[in-house]
Formats: structure tokens, sequence, C-alpha cells
């Protein structure tokens, strides 16, 4: 089995394009939750939520090529530069069929379909744009990263709601360890506040009124944002050959679906994800020192994820620090997992924890340490990233600090 390491990050957050921005946003520590522009006019209960609100797409793509992409696919393209040119990766050394993308999206290209129904439903147009479905399909992202760079290796987009880009990093994951490709671009994009998604959003009751508290008392929801993130992962052979400043190493993957209940998560579920994450990385629970956790905020999920985090690692679990990005972006959706996991890559990186923000102390039922508030600077060698979904869907990534002699 090929060993598999990350070797190039790239995002778009509602901190604005890039890692540093992201970076930084987390260690001040900030939250770039705020009333959204574009909502101000539309009859939302809400306005919160974690926009990049002074994007222009003007300033990075032609108008031609602008027609062609959904706001979505926009911050997949852009995400994906930042990560390619981080790998300091030489094109003449990649063998394009030798590499693949995978891209994880949970509405797709959301945008061009609420654009699409204010067209037919509120300004009564006869017809729509003939752009809308190469736009609006699901697969656009992945597309449009494969066409940019000549990339004919498999391209997959992955749809397990707010699971989506962490399982699009774990199925790239195992294809490398398998053989099947040299490299691989993984990750996810959502751009979806928007009124058609907003409104369902509302509709579901799950959303906060003020800000996203997880893990605290007096939390009350969730808070969308957009964003997309993206990473190249390499067999560490494939990597050693360019000589490739290797970030960190995916060690292990587990997923599973509750097969329970559509939207209420079970203990059992996450519990096992994690489980098998850590038995594929041949880590053991107290090996663990961090959990970038999935966090939404809502009094069900945290409770849950808490109560899985003690269930495997029963006493330690008092011992591991565990922090949402959600509590400084929003839920990005189909993109969360890659941009927080890029954010969790601090704790390499920079020695730094991103905390938990907004947090007004313990709920009795989440009593484990959270990063409240302030990030912590800690050195930690091995952690996890938990992503569970509507449709019962739990992923979990087991990460370590790379050792040439490991």
């Amino acid at each position: 089995m090929n060993r598999v390491v990350i070797t190039g990050i790239g995002c778009v957050s509602p901190f604005g394009y890039g890692v540093p921005a992201l970076w930084s946003g987390l260690a001040q520590p900030r939250s770039a939750i705020a009333p959204v522009p574009w909502l101000e006019n539309e009859q939302v209960a809400y306005r919160n939520g974690g926009a990049w609100a002074d994007y222009q797409p003007q300033n990075h793509f032609a108008n031609s090529r602008q027609a062609l992409l959904d706001r979505a696919s926009q911050f997949a393209l852009l995400a994906c530069q930042e990560a390619i040119e981080h790998t300091g990766h030489p094109a003449a050394g990649i063998r394009p069929n030798r590499v693949g993308v995978y891209i994880g999206t949970a509405v797709g290209g959301s945008d061009t379909l609420s654009q699409a129904y204010q067209e037919l439903l509120v300004s009564d147009y006869p017809v729509i744009s003939p752009l809308t479905v190469p736009k609006a399909m699901a697969n656009a992202a992945a597309s449009q990263i494969s066409l940019q760079y000549g990339l004919r290796g498999p391209s997959l987009t992955i749809a397990t709601a707010c699971a989506s880009s962490t399982q699009a990093v774990g199925e790239a994951f195992r294809l490398l360890q398998n053989g099947g490709a040299d490299a691989m671009i993984a990750g996810g994009t959502d751009a979806c506040l928007n009124p058609l998604t907003w409104k369902a959003w509302e509709a579901i009751r799950a959303m906060a009124p003020d800000t996203c508290r997880p893990f605290s008392q007096g939390r009350s929801g969730m808070v969308l944002g957009e964003g997309a993130g993206i990473l190249v992962l390499e067999t560490l052979e494939h990597a050693l050959l360019h000589g490739a400043r290797i970030l960190a190493e995916i060690a292990g993957y587990g997923s599973n679906c509750d097969a329970v209940d559509l939207v209420k998560p079970s203990v059992e579920g996450a519990a096992q994800a994690m489980r098998d994450a850590l038995a594929d990385a041949r880590l053991t629970p107290a090996d663990i020192q961090y959990i970038n956790a999935h966090g939404t905020g809502t009094v069900l999920n945290d409770k849950v994820e808490t109560a899985a985090v003690k269930a495997v690692f029963a006493e330690h679990a008092r011992n591991i620090a565990i922090s949402s990005v959600k509590s400084s972006i929003g839920h990005l959706m189909g993109a969360a997992g890659a941009v927080e996991l890029i954010g969790g890559l601090m704790a390499f990186e920079q020695n730094t924890l991103p905390p938990t923000l907004n947090y007004l102390g313990p709920a009795e039922d989440c009593d484990l340490d959270y990063v409240p508030n302030r990030p912590r600077h800690c050195q930690v060698d091995a952690w996890l990233k938990n992503s569970f979904a509507f449709g019962g869907l739990n992923v979990s990534l087991a990460l370590k600090r790379y050792e040439a002699s490991a």
C-alpha cells in the first residue's frame, strides 16, 4: 500500500481568497459571520452567514469564462489554482492520465438554479439560459478543473451532503493507496447563499438566528457559509520524485452510513467512522491529540459527536483538544470538510489549534475541551477530521505529521 501525503492546499473562505487569509482569520481569532449583503432585500428570517462578501468575479475570470461558471465552480478553480501553485510541481513531471479529480458538493450549481427559478417563476421569462445545465450540474466543478489543467485521470463528483469534501479526500486517498493514480486533486465546493437554498434551510429549522456556537451552552443552530477547499494528494514516492514539501500524511479513512434516520445522527455510526480511521492508520486512541470536529452548533449534532468521541476514546477523551472551525466561517456545506481540514493543518504548520469561537461555557451534554474562544499553541503529531451528514453519513480521516522513517 502506498503512503499518501498532502503537498498542496488552496481555499476560498468567508475570510476571502487563499490559505493565508483563512489562517489569519482563525489565528487572530475573528469571525467572518455577518449579514449577507445580497439577502438584505429578500424575505428571509435570518441574514447572518459566512459569505465572501466582496468577491468580484471579473478580477479572476474573463466575461466569456464567467458565463460558463457557477459561483461554486469559480471558487473551486480559484482554490485549485492556489493548491497547485503551492506544490511547486513541475508540469513536465506530471503524467496527465495518472492525475485525477475528486470533488465534493452538497448542492452543485445552486446559484444558477436559484437564478433560473427566479427568471421562470418571478420574472416570468419564457425561456432560461441554455448554459443552465452545464453550469448547474453537480459535476461541473470537477469537470472544469480537469479541463483547466488537462487532467485525464478519474474524475468523480461526490455528493454526500455535508460530508462530501471530506469523503472526496478519503476516496482519493484510497485510490492513491491502491496505486490507481500518482496524484489527486481532492476537496469540495459550494456557494449556496442564495434565496432558494437559504429558504430551504430556514424551512428545516436548523439555522441559528445570530451566530454559530458549537458545543456551547445556548447553541441554537447552524449558520450557512460558502467556499471551496482543494488539496493536492500524492503518493509519497511521487512527491519525493519532485522534491515536494510535505504538509502532512493521510494515514487512515473511515466511512459508513447509520441506516437509521435521514436527518438524525447516531452515536454508533460516528464512533465507528473514527474507530475505522484509527485502525486504518494503525493508530491507537491514545495517539490522538486533536479532533477537528464537524461541530455544526445544532443541539443534537454536537451532543451526538461528543458522545461518539467519549465512546471511542473513553477517559482519554478529556485529554483531547476539540474545535469547530464552523464557529468562525459558518457551515460551507459540501466544502466544509476540506476547508476545515486545511484550517486544522495549522496544527502541523504553525503548532496552533484553531479555536471554537462564540463559546459561552459548557453544556450539560458537551463537557470536553473545545479550545474555547482563543487559539492554542501546542505541538500535535496525530489528529482526526470528522464530517457527518444528512443521510446518516459519517466520515473520519486520520492525519499525522510526516516522518520519512515511518
